[in-house]
């Protein structure tokens, strides 16, 4: 009798969890059904982030955990490989070459999280100049505070890196912004930054909404960044080399000469 009540307890709470993680009507958990995860060993990535700059570190995080090199080359899948932005800290990551609008997403966000559930989440920022940083839009439907080591249902969140588990990279398509500003261009992102959001409400999503995600976390608070892979890199523009510029330049005398002399013999 003991043995058939386990096992109806498991079954209730394998149902419960399915109906809690299926309640919002974003995608679900990675592995499930209709989930936008990319796996860390997707055939589709074809280069990591390179380099970081502006790592600004915010509060309970110590420091074993700020070593932004972590967040370099291909997502670890592991609770330590990783760099924590700290309770609303954020930090740049840079690549060899831009990345660029293709079909479909044309990076993912990689974060550390143990499970489906608990999930520590960031504002992702894209920029083409370096000083000037546009948002992906994103929401928010968790509809009320959630404690330090509770559960956030990933099917209420979209458009915020941190939605999957380790191993697997949030999505993101250069496309939605599209048009958003003339400081923008979607074929050239060479940096991208995240940005950790305090789960306490005060932080909001794109319609106003407040955000909650586990709070408050210490020791390796915040978002915890494991790596940035990309899909589509932008082409090497072609640049005029040295030599070619200094004949133009030495020529140009010679060209106003001869203009000249053709309108004094006309």
């Amino acid at each position: 009798m003991v043995s058939r009540l386990c096992s109806s307890l498991l079954v209730l709470t394998a149902f419960s969890f399915t109906a809690r993680t299926q309640a919002g009507p974003f995608d679900p958990a990675a592995g499930q059904p209709g989930s936008h995860a990319v796996h860390m060993a997707s055939i589709d990535f074809q280069g990591w982030a390179t380099g970081w700059k502006d790592y600004v570190v915010g509060a309970d995080v110590t420091g074993a955990w700020q070593t932004p090199e972590k967040a370099l080359g291909p997502a670890v899948g592991t609770s330590f490989d990783i760099v924590g932005l700290g309770n609303g800290g954020s930090i740049v990551l840079t690549f060899d070459r831009p990345i660029t609008d293709g079909p479909g997403w044309d990076f993912a966000v990689f974060e550390n999280s143990f499970s489906d559930t608990f999930l520590e989440l960031a504002y992702v920022e894209v920029s083409t100049n370096g000083n000037d940083y546009f948002r992906f839009p994103n929401q928010s439907l968790t509809p009320s505070p959630v404690s330090a080591f509770g559960a956030v249902d990933p099917t209420n969140i979209d458009g915020l890196a941190g939605k999957y588990r380790q191993g697997w990279g949030t999505p993101f398509d250069l496309n939605v912004l599209t048009g958003i500003s003339p400081l923008l261009d979607v074929n050239w992102i060479p940096f991208v930054r995240i940005v950790d959001i305090i789960g306490d409400g005060s932080f909001l999503d794109s319609f106003g909404r407040p955000i909650y995600d586990p709070h408050r976390t210490v020791g390796s608070g915040g978002f915890d960044l494991d790596a940035i892979g990309v899909r589509y890199f932008a082409a090497t523009q072609a640049v005029p080399e040295p030599a070619s510029a200094c004949l133009l330049l030495a020529s140009l005398p010679l060209i106003r000469l001869w203009r000249r002399r053709r309108k004094t013999a006309a």
